[in-house]
């Protein structure tokens, strides 16, 4: 349940023409025009992102999109939860054409401060979810 008091911000993007600028750059433009407006907030969803597939000569990437909300004060909320770098996860979000020899994180809870202090967050198991999709499901109990 979230208060009133708190801004919810799924993100949910959709491919635009360009081969280069997918679902992170979207996400990127978006943040440095709405940033500032931005208080109290929780986003959650499929970034179809990580770090190391930062590629060095884009201002989109994964890590300048972390390091954007770092500098409001919204922070990964699974990586402080399992005080886990980015790129670094132990647990995939995501099983590329359900396939368990082919995992990935790339699904994301980015939250304000009031939220880092979370009762616990988890994360679907591939055994009990992948006949039912490739994404497992994010948990978070605030």
């Amino acid at each position: 349940m979230v208060n009133n008091d708190f801004q919810l911000l799924g993100v949910w993007t959709k491919q635009n023409s360009s081969p280069n600028f997918g679902y992170i750059g979207q996400f990127c433009k978006y943040l440095q025009i709405n940033l500032p407006k931005l208080n109290k907030i929780l986003i959650a969803g499929d970034f179809n992102s990580n770090k190391k597939w930062d590629q060095w000569d884009r201002w989109w990437n994964h890590t300048d999109v972390v390091r954007q909300l770092k500098e409001k004060g919204i922070e990964s909320l699974y990586h402080t939860y399992y005080q886990e770098k980015q790129s670094e996860e132990r647990i995939p979000t995501f099983y590329h054409h359900k396939n368990p020899e082919k995992p990935y994180h790339i699904d994301y809870f980015f939250g304000y401060p009031c939220f880092q202090s979370m009762g616990s967050f988890s994360i679907g198991k591939p055994t009990n979810w992948l006949h039912l999709s490739d994404h497992m499901p994010l948990v978070l109990d605030l």
